[in-house]
């Protein structure tokens, strides 16, 4: 079974001394503007919006298209946190047979399915022939715009 245009390419947080960018504590209106007298300046960190446990947190580039339903496109940057653990409709990154990929966690009694978020792509059900590990479970996805 191959898993091919589904690489991730991971990273790993840096140690970085910062005060964190700029926050305006209101909401940002989809609908009518609001005043700008109304915005409070802080700053924020995103490490500390995004990451609960540094040591076991990474990040990995999506590659391919099997889970644009679940809002994972191709070269998006996942958060990953290897200290959650797997449970069922959990969207995980997985070792399968030599490759990583991304899929949601289908799990009922002792049966794991890795199931895509896109009708173009396998459900895949993992058999004890199967080289399988959970690697982590996505926490966040950061998009460009």
């Amino acid at each position: 079974m191959s898993l091919k245009n589904q690489a991730l390419t991971f990273f790993s947080p840096k140690d970085i001394e910062s005060n964190g960018a700029i926050f305006f504590d209101t909401g940002i209106s989809a609908g009518f503007p609001s005043p700008a007298d109304d915005f409070k300046e802080s700053r924020i960190s995103l490490d500390e919006e995004l990451i609960r446990n540094k040591e076991a947190t990474f990040f990995a580039r999506v590659s391919g298209q099997s889970m644009i339903g679940a809002g994972l496109d191709d070269n998006d940057l996942l958060v990953i946190d290897r200290s959650i653990p797997p449970t069922n409709n959990k969207i995980a990154v997985c070792f399968l047979d030599g490759e990583f990929t991304v899929k949601r966690l289908r799990v009922e009694g002792n049966e794991v399915w890795l199931k895509p978020e896109n009708p173009d792509y396998p459900i895949i059900k993992i058999t004890e022939e199967n080289n399988f590990l959970i690697w982590g479970i996505v926490t966040n996805v950061i998009k460009r715009v």
